[in-house]
């Protein structure tokens, strides 16, 4: 493997659901991963952390839900509160990246009638996470 292959496990925050991707760089792809339930924002820890340690990625990164008009919105306080956390936790390098419209493109991708029932989140994840390896270099710290 390519030492300087970036592995990175990626998270779409939700108060409801998080929905997480893992990819590399060196394919430049995610794959979708389960959601996992968080109780208004909060996710089982334990749980982050066992797919860390299956996973074992050398960055961690988190979308940015910013307005249309790039502003900033309290789900991006939120957001960057997680991604903070995760840092802190683990110890591993935490990104923020840019993820307006990556839930409604996941819908597009996967329709359905029910989306509380069948999720897109880490659809959305891997949106994101593949998004941030086409444009390079991460662009905000959390």
């Amino acid at each position: 493997m390519n030492e300087n292959n970036q592995t990175v496990l990626c998270f779409d925050y939700g108060t409801k659901r998080i929905g997480i991707a893992y990819g590399s760089s060196f394919t430049g792809s995610g794959e979708v991963l389960k959601e996992i339930p968080a109780r208004d924002g909060i996710p089982d820890w334990s749980t982050i952390e066992a797919i860390i340690k299956e996973f074992q990625p050398n960055t961690l990164l988190t979308g940015l839900p910013l307005n249309m008009d790039d502003t900033e919105n309290d789900m991006c306080l939120r957001a960057r509160k997680f991604a903070r956390r995760l840092h802190g936790r683990f110890g591993i390098p935490s990104w923020m990246w840019d993820e307006r419209l990556s839930s409604d493109e996941a819908k597009r991708i996967r329709p359905s009638s029910n989306y509380k029932k069948n999720a897109v989140d880490s659809l959305a994840a891997v949106i994101i996470l593949e998004s941030w390896f086409e444009n390079g270099a991460p662009k905000q710290s959390a």
